[in-house]
Order: structure tokens, then sequence, then C-alpha cells
């Protein structure tokens, strides 16, 4: 009896040790919103009390699984010092749960606005109008990237690409490849 207790015990154990846990019926295990909130508004202000992001939706969810928030019509406005203003509006984006990547879909358009030649950099850059289908915004680094179909606007011209690369700290937008379009290259404010 002792022996068979034993290979019982033996048995039960080796099984709980190669099956997969259980399955969770808290809802932590799906990706459904615990909260929800509308006419959402955050603003991050720097050490001056400036202001330095700010990001509104008519909607915000987040979801406990990965810390997410889903966002209706967001609006997200870069405004760090020594930078252009860089506003992006969408019809749906998503925060990712460690707030460093923003994501924008539908119908995106991103503005920059103009601004004026610096000690560092001697050339002034323009007003230009950025729109594409899904725009990955990283507000740290001033940084947005596509690899969809993009179209930039500014006072020289339009042109047409498909991904881009757009620095706002060092002021370049990089177009990848497919690049079309017309510019007339004297046509920025002095």
């Amino acid at each position: 009896m002792l022996l068979l207790g034993c290979l019982a015990a033996l048995t039960y154990w080796l099984d709980a040790q190669v099956q997969k846990p259980g399955r969770r019926d808290d809802g932590s295990s799906r990706h459904d919103p615990d909260l929800y909130i509308e006419r959402f508004s955050a603003v991050s202000f720097d050490v001056d009390g400036r202001v330095r992001q700010m990001l509104a939706a008519t909607r915000a969810e987040h979801f406990p699984d990965d810390g997410s928030v889903d966002l209706i019509a967001p609006s997200l406005e870069l405004t760090d010092p020594g930078t252009p203003r860089l506003t992006v509006r969408a019809d749906t984006g998503r925060v990712t749960g460690d707030r460093e990547i923003v994501t924008l879909r539908g119908r995106v358009r991103a503005t920059r606005d103009a601004a004026p030649a610096t000690a560092r950099d001697k050339n002034p850059v323009g007003e230009a109008t950025f729109a594409t289908d899904t725009l990955r915004v990283i507000p740290k680094e001033a940084r947005a990237e596509t690899d969809k179909l993009v179209t930039v606007e500014e006072a020289r011209g339009i042109i047409q690409g498909v991904g881009m690369i757009l620095d706002n700290n060092a002021r370049t937008v990089r177009i990848k490849s497919a690049v079309r379009g017309t510019l007339q290259p004297n046509l920025l404010p002095k």
C-alpha cells in the first residue's frame, strides 16, 4: 500500500509539472478595458512649467493586461523648446503601456510649424504638413515614422513617397522610397 501511495503521489507531482497553468477567470488574460475616459486630456510640463507634450482624445480606454491606452480622435502636440511645434491628429491611436510610443491610424495629419534659423542650424524650417494612414510617434525623441505612403506639403511644393522618418530635433524629414513630387528650392522664409 505504501508503494502504491508513493507511486500515486509521484504521478500527481509529474502531471502538475508538465501541465500548463490553469486559466484565470479574473479577466487578466483578456484584452478588455478596465476604464474609459470621455474628453481625455493629458499634459506634461518641463521643469520651468512650460508645456512639452499634450495628448487629447474624445475617448481613451485603458487595458490592464498590457497597460496600453486606445484613443478615439486623438490629438498629440509636441512643443519642446528649440524645436518647431509638431501637432498630429488621427481617427484612432494607441499609447504603449510604457508610454514611450504613440501609434496613430486613419487619416493621420501632422503639422510642423515654421521655425527660424538657429545658431546651430543656419537653415530656417518652413511649415509642413504630412498625411499618411499610420504614424508612429516617439515623443521623448521628437521623432515620427511610417512605412506607409506619405504626402508632404510645404511652401516649396509637394512630395510623396513610401516610408518617412521625421526627426524634429534635427529638423529633418527623410522619405525612404518611391519618392516623387516637385519642389522649388528657394521659397523658404528667411
